[in-house]
């Protein structure tokens, strides 16, 4: 079939296999560039199908060799009918990860589930015998808790009042003034259910009872703090709350891996273009600018640049973790430059229809948002006919 880009507001319908086998392949390759480095040998990757959860699959896999199984929740393709794009990633990934002679197995299922968690202690029980890194990068809109059955769905919006500022229609380039409500009654429990700690704390306690974890385990999940600008409806709106509790489990979660001679930290990441981040208002606006910036200072990051920087230069530094007065790492740190912050606030107040495309790479958005589902690259001829049955060829049955 002949495979075209088809959007419904901030979600492409569609993904192309040649496409994101395109991105995964130039992930692998920005590694394999940087060079090997001492790390992980056994990685569990909860939420590995796309974002940073992929491209930390894919460094440990081609930076340190690492066996890899990954847990993903992706639609498969029909006949007629595209996958979701992180499947097409998985298929790619493993297929590489198999041709350089590496253990790559995959998991498809709801991973806030009993039935998942089992298959995957399972798998490495039969496989791998223990992890060495276990990295949490689920994002999900919804949990059905595993023990109560109560369905959980976490909401993007700010506490105690009204949110007013501008964003941008990324399909259009249209700059708009946007007024979101506060939060109501429960809204805020339910989002940090769902984004939130526990779930993260209940894989480690699994695979601590099943002797899974390794002398010396480390475990890591995401997140974002990011500008004075986005702080009501982010930090320090409902997703905030959650924030601060995945923070706080990661401190939980350091108590109990002392008997392994373990570590649990949670690394703050740059904004970047995802499937998530495409959904939150102002965020596309600030991003824009913040490309524009990074890129014209020479340190503009996607996923694959930050999880090369977090395994190589941070977690694995044979000289050393430095963390922040929280205890988290940071490699959100080029974003949080005085000089780049500064310049987006003396940018913001100027943005508009008019000026965006000068003043920012609106173009740039574009194109990340559009090869997250393996369209906009050069190499690739999307008038070709394409197959999109493509197999997962390590998925776990």
């Amino acid at each position: 079939m002949i495979i075209e880009p088809r959007t419904r507001g901030f979600i492409c319908l569609t993904a192309h296999p040649d496409g994101c086998a395109t991105n995964v392949k130039e992930q692998i390759d920005h590694i394999t560039s940087k060079g090997t480095f001492e790390g992980p040998k056994k990685v569990l990757v909860l939420g590995a199908s796309t974002g940073f959860g992929l491209a930390s699959r894919i460094t440990a896999a081609f930076g340190t060799g690492a066996a890899t199984l990954g847990v993903f929740f992706e639609k498969p393709p029909k006949e007629g009918k595209t996958s979701s794009p992180g499947w097409y990633n998985s298929a790619a990934f493993e297929n590489e990860a198999h041709a350089a002679g590496l253990y790559a197995k995959s998991i498809n299922g709801d991973a806030f589930s009993k039935e998942i968690k089992e298959k995957t202690l399972n798998t490495i029980k039969e496989d791998l015998g223990q992890v060495d890194l276990v990295v949490y990068s689920l994002a999900a809109p919804m949990r059905v808790h595993p023990e109560t059955g109560v369905r959980h769905k976490s909401v993007l919006k700010p506490i105690g009042g009204v949110y007013e500022n501008k964003t941008v229609d990324f399909h259009t380039g249209v700059v708009s003034d946007i007024k979101i409500e506060p939060c109501g009654e429960g809204d805020i429990e339910n989002t940090v259910a769902v984004m939130g700690g526990e779930d993260w704390e209940l894989w480690i306690d699994a695979l601590m009872e099943a002797d899974l974890l390794a002398p010396g385990a480390q475990t890591v999940a995401y997140s974002y703090i990011g500008p004075a600008l986005t702080e009501p409806i982010y930090r320090k709106g409902t997703i905030g709350r959650a924030k601060d509790h995945l923070e706080a489990t990661a401190g939980k979660l350091m108590q109990k891996m002392e008997s392994l001679n373990g570590k649990a930290y949670v690394s703050v990441n740059k904004a970047l273009v995802t499937q998530a981040s495409s959904a939150i208002p102002v965020i596309p606006l600030y991003i824009s600018l913040l490309f524009k910036i990074m890129k014209e200072k020479g340190i503009h990051e996607g996923c694959i640049e930050q999880m090369q920087r977090l395994f190589y230069d941070r977690m694995y530094n044979p000289d050393g973790l430095a963390l922040d007065e929280a205890g988290r790492i940071r490699v959100d740190d080029w974003e949080m430059r005085e000089d780049v912050q500064s310049q987006i606030a003396e940018l913001w107040e100027q943005a508009e229809t008019e000026t965006l495309a000068e003043i920012g790479d609106l173009q740039g958005y574009k194109d990340e948002f559009f090869k997250l589902f393996g369209f906009h690259f050069d190499a690739v001829d999307y008038t070709a006919d394409t197959n999109e049955m493509v197999a997962v060829p390590g998925l776990v049955e």
